[in-house]
This record gives C-alpha cells, sequence and structure tokens, in this order.
C-alpha cells in the first residue's frame, strides 16, 4: 500500500488500483436557537411591512384614484388584493433571499444565521418554497411547528424538516 497526499486530495494505492479521494471538508457549526431565529423573524416582518407600505403607497394611491375607490367603496375588494399582494411579496423575498448565494434574509444577516439544506449546501429556490409554505403550516397548527426549533436536536421547526432545511449560525 502506497500513501501520497497532494495538496487537499489523497491518493491511495492498493494492489495497483488508485483511488483519489477528497479529504472531509470540516463541517463544525452550531444551531441558531429558537429566539435567535425569532429575532430574525421579527427584522424581516418589519423590512416587509416597511416595503409593503412603500409599495401600497405608490400603487394604491393612483389606483384608488383611477377605480373611483377613493372614498373606501369595495373595500372588502381591496382587503383580498392586500392580502394576495402581501403574501406574494413575502414569499418572494424570502425565497429568493434564502436561495441566494447570502442563504439568509436582511434579518438573518443581521444576526449571523443562514438556511442550508442536510448536506450544508445553498438551498434552491424550489426548498426555500417549501420550507416558506411548510411555515405556515406551522402557523395553523397554533405554533407548534415553530416551538419544534427550541426542543429539537437540530434546532429545526417543522417547516425545516418538512423541506430538508438547518439553519445555522454562520
Amino acid at each position: 500500500m502506497l500513501y501520497n497526499k497532494n495538496g487537499s486530495n489523497h491518493i491511495l494505492i492498493l494492489g495497483g488500483e488508485i483511488f483519489n479521494y477528497m479529504e472531509p471538508q470540516n463541517t463544525t457549526f452550531s444551531y441558531a436557537g429558537f429566539w435567535k431565529r425569532f429575532a430574525a423573524f421579527i427584522i424581516d416582518r418589519f423590512i416587509v411591512s416597511i416595503g409593503g407600505f412603500v409599495i401600497g403607497f405608490i400603487f394604491g394611491i393612483p389606483y384608488d384614484v383611477l377605480t373611483g375607490k377613493a372614498e373606501f367603496v369595495g373595500f372588502a375588494d381591496d382587503y383580498i388584493l392586500s392580502f394576495i399582494l402581501s403574501f406574494l411579496l413575502v414569499w418572494i423575498y424570502q425565497t429568493v433571499m434564502e436561495s441566494s448565494i447570502k442563504q439568509a434574509t436582511l434579518g438573518k444577516m443581521a444576526l449571523g444565521i443562514i438556511v442550508t439544506d442536510l448536506s450544508s449546501k445553498r438551498v434552491s429556490f424550489g426548498k426555500a418554497s417549501g420550507r416558506y409554505f411548510g411555515q405556515i403550516l406551522s402557523g395553523f397548527i397554533l405554533g407548534i411547528g415553530f416551538l419544534m426549533i427550541a426542543f429539537t436536536a437540530k434546532k429545526q421547526g417543522l417547516h425545516d424538516k418538512m423541506a430538508g432545511c438547518l439553519v445555522v449560525n454562520k
């Protein structure tokens, strides 16, 4: 048996066969806990609220003037439209940010945490979307899906487990 080390790759020769393998990367990290994640959530909701207000102000006033709804006629229609737009705004914000190179929303970045898959790699847009929709389910069951973060070994909520994600300290 001959063993050579070439940079971070190892070459192992056994019985004339050459095996080349990579040295395992350092996977030491700590999971982000419930309160740190909750604080990031509050920061993100504040940011999205500001963004939603600005977008609503820019587009809402001209829409109301053009449609004649400036007197709050058809309030239910406006409420439904507002709900749909805010849902889309939060989904796009969270999914795009968590699947980006930064792997985190602005709130998570501020607190030094990122979202990864179970292999510590960046999540795809689809996986980040699954995580977002899982958060809705976590909330529907009286927040138990979120409380799981405090009690699981890898600090995963129901939405993290469903999407195969981890939230770790950077």
